[in-house]
């Protein structure tokens, strides 16, 4: 605060001019005119600090997660919507962005104690949450599916029998097996991993443990696609935003690439770094051959490496469509169990996830599942650069499934008016011709009728009105499954006639027919 002193001088009546002292018995003596003055100024700086406060008030209900937290219920929870965030050592900087992006989208921080919207936690929270959890109100959601363990544990994704997992053995159960796989393929390189991962490195066979418990022995993908001579993973960011039916959305438009830090030829086992990535990677916008395009063109991670590939004649779209594949392969494989685990709860529509798939590639581009990572990092702590890349992935992934909205009340808090403002029952009209038969006016029993306005359930309604939501709120998520296809293949497609189709669930066949439905009527439903 400013300080005020009065002038030690002697003050004289002579030293006033003449034509000045009329107006200064108008005013009064001296000391009353310093009194005036004052005041006024100390007015005034109450006045500064008052909107200083008003300032702050604003910013902590507006801005910075290092604010007040909301304890309990009460007019605050009704202003915003609260997110809790379940996690250890939330200020340490490794959920910086998350914080970031939740602020800027108007979220403040609660505790379990605060009627919270949404259930952040960087842990699986259905062990230490559990009771929370089986309690859960209809309009809150929790950034994890129950028993999405069956896609993220290591020893669970490796012993997967599916196309693009390296074969994978179980020790000591597997032995056998290995050995008898070893003898067929006696060329082949192998990798012992702890259950948790760690300790990843090469071993001929006759080194390996056969007899360790709690390790998996899998078969190393040798003959790697190199980039300046270095080893490479391609992380995906997944989203599943529902299990029954499967509702799958991939990030499209930015991929995660992590270079080795050592060159791989000569090859030498014992140097981990030519064929381990670990937090210690070689960033994109330091390759040689990668960084002008990422760094002076800003193409994103993924058009960096798409168009290197196009360069020297690889197809960059094949490996795209091999990984996307690889994404749908396990999920449908793990669905049963994910819906097991699911209806251990009120509704699945409380959950929501994001997962990474890593893929490393062979020399001929064929690609290979390495892991899927719960909770995957998030943080530029390592790589400021990385920072956009973050929050882009963390607000697609939140308007994706309703977190980040445009109203200021949830679509399940809406009310029947409000949730018909965002999508109507005439918005899920498809197939207009066959509803309007006899076959479907009489009969609610063919698949196709069940999606008409009279057959349809109120489940079924909700299920196609949050997909309906999804396609809209998107952003930079394209849809996995249901599988989208263009309007010319639509149009020539026989359900009957499609395997794929028929060895699906029934639920996953409605809403695979609803959105074909949708692209029949509009093309931008196909994507």
């Amino acid at each position: 605060m400013d300080t005020y002193r009065e002038d030690n001088m002697p003050y004289y009546d002579a030293e006033i001019p003449r034509h000045l002292r009329t107006r200064r018995k108008m005013i009064g003596s001296p000391n009353r005119m310093l009194y005036i003055v004052i005041a006024v100024l100390l007015f005034g700086v109450f006045l500064t600090f008052i909107n200083i406060f008003e300032l702050r008030r604003l910013q902590g209900h507006h801005g910075s997660y290092g604010s007040a937290i909301v304890e309990g219920g009460g007019m605050a929870d009704k202003i915003q919507p609260i997110v809790w965030i379940n996690a250890k050592n939330i200020h340490s900087g490794y959920l910086d962005h998350v914080l970031a992006v939740f602020s800027r989208i108007g979220y403040m921080r609660g505790t379990e104690s605060s009627d919270w919207d949404v259930l952040w936690s960087h842990d699986y929270p259905f062990s230490k949450l559990r009771d929370v959890i089986q309690n859960i109100k209809p309009h809150q959601r929790v950034n994890h599916f129950p028993g999405s363990g069956f896609i993220t544990n290591k020893v669970s994704l490796a012993l997967s029998p599916l196309k693009h997992i390296p074969r994978a053995f179980k020790m000591p159960a597997d032995r056998d097996a290995l050995l008898m796989y070893a003898k067929e393929h006696p060329d082949t390189m192998w990798v012992q991993k702890s259950n948790n991962h760690r300790g990843v490195k090469i071993t001929k066979m006759q080194d390996l443990d056969l007899s360790a418990d709690k390790t998996f022995i899998q078969q190393y993908v040798d003959h790697p696609f190199l980039i300046d001579g270095r080893r490479f993973d391609i992380g995906l960011y997944v989203v599943i935003t529902s299990i029954n039916p499967l509702r799958l959305y991939v990030h499209d438009s930015e991929w995660l690439l992590r270079f080795c830090p050592h060159d791989y030829y000569p090859f030498d086992p014992t140097d981990t770094d030519k064929y381990v990535i670990g937090d210690d990677y070689t960033p994109t916008w330091q390759m040689q051959s990668l960084k002008q395009m990422h760094t002076e063109l800003s193409y994103s991670h993924k058009d960096t490496l798409m168009n290197y590939l196009k360069m020297n004649g690889r197809d960059g779209a094949k490996l795209q469509r091999m990984m996307y594949e690889g994404v749908l392969e396990v999920l449908l494989n793990k669905e049963e169990k994910l819906v097991e685990s699911t209806n251990n709860y009120k509704s699945s529509l409380n959950f929501f996830e994001m997962v990474r798939f890593d893929y490393v590639l062979d020399d001929e581009l064929n690609v290979y599942l390495m892991e899927v990572n719960m909770s995957p990092n998030l943080s530029s702590g390592h790589f400021k650069q990385n920072r956009l890349m973050y929050e882009q992935v963390m607000y697609s992934m939140l308007s994706l499934v309703g977190v980040a909205r445009s109203t200021t009340i949830s679509f399940s808090q809406s009310g029947e008016i409000g949730q018909d403002m965002h999508m109507a029952d005439m918005d899920l009209q498809v197939y207009n011709e066959e509803c309007a038969t006899d076959k479907c006016k009489y009969n609610c029993e063919p698949l196709v009728c069940k999606l008409c306005h009279r057959c349809l359930t109120p489940a079924n309604k909700v299920h196609l009105k949050y997909g309906a939501m999804e396609h809209f709120n998107r952003r930079n998520f394209r849809r996995l499954f249901p599988v989208p296809l263009s309007q010319a293949a639509v149009s020539e497609w026989h359900p009957i006639e499609d395997p794929g189709f028929n060895n699906l669930s029934d639920a996953n066949k409605m809403v695979t027919l609803w959105f074909n439905g949708k692209c029949m009527k509009d093309a931008a439903w196909c994507s």
